[in-house]
């Protein structure tokens, strides 16, 4: 049994460093909503239903002026409302995730900086910057599936979140339209996946596939089996994966959602019938995010028999620190999470004040090896922008750091292709700042670069 003891919020090695002694792992169990004016009153029973969350979640400025109440000051508001008008996504959050938020510290808090934008912490978007930075678009093989690697696929039935991510890589299509940003998302409709299941059922390859979106959470019970039941009748395919920040933003789903709990335990069922796996994974970025309710969770999951993993996104003031990293991977592993990747930052719009560099990646990436049994290593990874996939993040071609540029080659998934990724130009040395600041230079220096950087992956291929 885990032992499941108050931590402050305060005293977390996300908010500062820990010590050097053994590592415990506390877990919130204390009615921490009850600090938000607006939940001082709701019960425990009431805050643990996924329904209360859904229809309490926070939604805009308006909502979070209700929720704080006297701690909505003025500035603050001002602020958010300047960050809504510059951020591709949306705003919503969960009364759970809204209630992590240390509001007395909000303009340096790691669990804000994620889901709120403040308009005073904004720069601008580098000039190689892309929608798509992925190429999912360009990938895809029907309307709801991209095929990009040679044995797996991505199935994104729907576009809608219970909570929306300032640095979430689809923000192009997920959450809404924008200030700056018009889309067009939708919902799950079974009806129009027949493409997509047939597609698979063609190409025997695919082994792997990824169900995400937006989020699987928001899948019906009857979704989530007509899935899961349809992929692993499927003879060559061997592995499924639900993607979900659930566990993180809403756990209480696991929990007082039976129906869909037992609609994924019956998928996990058939595939351990057909000795497939069945897994799910998750995203949390800190241990601010990891609760008792957390715990409930994943005693839920368990028993289901679904593996769980985590996947984190490297930000900037956020977790962009080994003290941050290596506790939050400690304590998932400690409730049978496994951590499984950190990504760099993605290159889409809106987002320059979060991502950090390689150079800062390929750092946390030396000091998490060797501190955790490997396999709750979580790998630090680049997906090289354009479609080159996941690379291991000291796996570059060339990286030039005073301006900030690396080169990356994916021989597998598009041999012969170089794809390139751009640090926050805000985070480079001042010489390499100034060299962007000058266009003829830059230009120069660019042309230099992918001049060698072609002749270098010239050479490896031979």
């Amino acid at each position: 049994m885990i032992e499941e003891v108050t931590i402050p919020q305060s005293e977390s090695p996300c908010a500062q460093p820990g010590g050097g002694g053994p590592l415990t792992y506390a877990f919130d169990r204390s009615e921490f909503w009850r600090t938000i004016p607006t939940w001082r009153d709701v019960d425990t029973e009431t805050f643990g239903d996924f329904r209360w969350q859904q229809r309490n979640s926070v939604t805009s400025i308006q909502g979070i002026q209700e929720a704080l109440g006297e701690l909505a000051r003025p500035a603050l508001i001002a602020d958010i409302e300047a960050g809504l008008l510059k951020t591709p996504m949306n705003v919503r959050l969960t009364p759970y995730i809204f209630s992590r938020i240390h509001w007395g510290n909000v303009e340096a808090d790691p669990v804000r900086r994620q889901f709120l934008p403040l308009g005073s912490q904004f720069v601008p978007d580098h000039p190689h910057v892309m929608d798509d930075s992925l190429a999912e678009d360009s990938n895809k093989a029907t309307p709801h599936l991209t095929h990009r690697y040679p044995d797996k696929a991505l199935f994104l039935p729907i576009t809608l979140c219970p909570v929306y991510c300032s640095f979430c890589t689809r923000s192009r299509v997920v959450g809404g339209s924008t200030a700056v940003k018009s889309k067009s998302t939708y919902g799950a409709k079974s009806n129009e996946w027949d493409a997509t299941f047939e597609y698979i059922r063609s190409r025997p390859e695919l082994e792997d596939i990824v169900i995400s979106g937006g989020d699987a959470l928001l899948l019906r019970p009857s979704q989530i089996r007509q899935i899961g039941t349809t992929l692993l009748e499927i003879p060559t395919v061997r592995r499924i994966r639900f993607a979900t920040k659930g566990l993180a933003i809403m756990p209480m789903k696991f929990t007082s959602d039976i129906e869909w709990v037992e609609a994924l335990g019956e998928v996990c069922q058939l595939g351990r019938e057909r000795m497939k796996e069945v897994a799910l994974h998750t995203h949390f970025n800190t241990d601010r995010e990891i609760t008792a309710w957390t715990s409930s969770a994943m005693k839920a999951l368990s028993e289901t028999g679904v593996r769980v993993r985590n996947q984190s996104v490297l930000i900037s003031g956020v977790n962009d620190g080994f003290d941050c990293l290596h506790y939050t991977s400690k304590k998932l592993s400690s409730l049978l999470v496994q951590p499984y990747y950190v990504y760099l930052h993605d290159m889409v719009p809106g987002c320059e004040h979060l991502r950090t560099t390689v150079d800062r990646a390929e750092y946390l990436s030396r000091r998490l090896q060797g501190s955790i049994a490997g396999f709750n290593t979580p790998r630090v990874v680049c997906d090289a922008p354009g479609g080159g996939g996941k690379r291991e993040i000291s796996s570059y071609t060339l990286y030039d750091r005073e301006i900030g540029v690396s080169a990356w080659t994916s021989p597998t998934a598009k041999p012969g292709e170089i794809f390139y990724y751009y640090d926050p130009i805000h985070r480079l040395p001042e010489d390499g700042q100034a060299l962007w600041a000058n266009e003829a230079e830059i230009k120069r220096r660019l042309a230099k670069f992918k001049a060698e950087a072609m002749a270098k992956a010239e050479a490896t291929r031979h």
